[in-house]
């Protein structure tokens, strides 16, 4: 999704007007390699010399994440939300309960196992996510090296 005029034309096909701020929230998000905060973001779209504010990127989010547009993912045990792109292809996450970094995971195992539940229970799936939590390899080498157990 390189160019700015498939924002346009997302932002259209979903009723909602092609804004400077959704534009510069979805770029942010498409160039950003793992998911993101609405804080980050923020931070971002500032160093980046663009005037908005906060409460403006927590209302764009959620109008985006409410039209599909972008993915949201809660995370829990921090009541913290993360945000995305949507892509073709959905990812799940890896979350360091240390250091709170989180590793999209590409792979998906659940394909097949989606399949057999829509014929079991006549149900028609349109999406999943999964989140595991532990530590990353920085982390638990740290503990390690420091004698700690995770």
């Amino acid at each position: 999704m390189e160019d700015k005029s498939q924002y346009g034309r997302m932002l259209k096909k979903e009723n909602l007007r092609n804004t400077s701020h959704r534009q510069s929230i979805l770029e942010a998000l498409e160039a950003s390699k793992e998911p993101v905060s609405a804080e980050t973001l923020y931070l971002t779209l500032r160093e980046k010399g663009i005037s908005i504010s906060m409460s403006t990127v927590y209302r764009a989010l959620d109008v985006l994440a409410e039209k599909n547009i972008i993915v949201k993912t809660d995370f829990t045990d921090n009541n913290k939300s993360l945000f995305e792109i949507k892509r073709e292809e959905h990812r799940h996450h890896l979350v360091c309960v240390k250091c709170r970094s989180v590793i999209p995971v590409m792979e998906c195992p659940f394909h097949e196992y989606a399949r057999a539940l829509e014929r079991q229970f006549g149900f028609s799936i349109t999406g999943h996510k999964l989140e595991m939590y532990g530590y990353c390899r920085k982390c638990s080498e740290s503990m390690d090296k420091s004698g700690n157990a995770p």
